[in-house]
């Protein structure tokens, strides 16, 4: 039922990005609603942010946990069943697979180009054809302050604080920036990631 209440609730917003959309081909009005929706507090806030992402995302699934202050950047982005996102964590255009856990302040990235040096010596604005998506396999844990702007596996643990610049494959703990092998985690990966037609698979 609160589900169904928020989902009603959050509409408005919702249409008012789909506007914002399709008359400005921007993401401006849903930028200005996902930093509204990070603010609202406790399990109120946790529905409306889930019904929110649920209308504009490329799909968001109805067991999602957004925690307070986290802010989903891109509207393309998936978040799957059983997900969780911790406070004030940052995501872009990223497919979380299901039951991962995004810690709190983690960030993951489209991609590792976001701007670009000029001749003129200047970074350039954030370019959308050069980002690209990000994935972070199932049952996967990225810890406090990890910055993903790579393929991560199923089964994986990012340490608090690593920094992952290359491909994860399944199974591994990785720490340290730039992000390193530790070691194998217990238990492998509880079945293969699915894909998407076009989406090449982890090595």
């Amino acid at each position: 039922m609160l589900n169904l209440l928020c989902l009603v609730l959050a509409a408005l917003p919702a249409f008012t990005c789909w506007v914002g959309q399709a008359v400005a081909d921007s993401e401006a009005v849903f930028g200005f609603w996902t930093h509204v929706m990070a603010g609202l507090p406790g399990l109120p806030g946790q529905f409306l942010r889930r019904a929110f992402y649920r209308w504009t995302l490329t799909s968001c699934a109805e067991d999602v946990t957004i925690d307070f202050g986290g802010i989903i950047t891109r509207r393309a982005a998936k978040l799957d069943r059983g997900v969780h996102v911790g406070a004030y964590a940052l995501i872009g255009w990223a497919w979380v697979q299901e039951h991962s856990m995004i810690g709190s302040r983690a960030s993951l990235l489209s991609g590792a180009r976001q701007h670009t040096w000029t001749p003129d010596g200047r970074w350039t604005p954030t370019d959308r054809e050069t980002l690209v998506r990000v994935t972070v396999g199932r049952h996967t844990w990225v810890g406090e302050g990890a910055i993903v702007m790579a393929d991560v596996g199923s089964g994986c643990m990012v340490a608090a604080g690593a920094v992952v610049s290359a491909a994860v494959p399944d199974g591994i703990m990785v720490a340290g920036n730039p992000a390193r092998f530790v070691r194998r985690v217990a238990g492998e990966a509880p079945g293969s990631r699915p894909s998407e037609p076009g989406v090449p698979a982890l090595r």
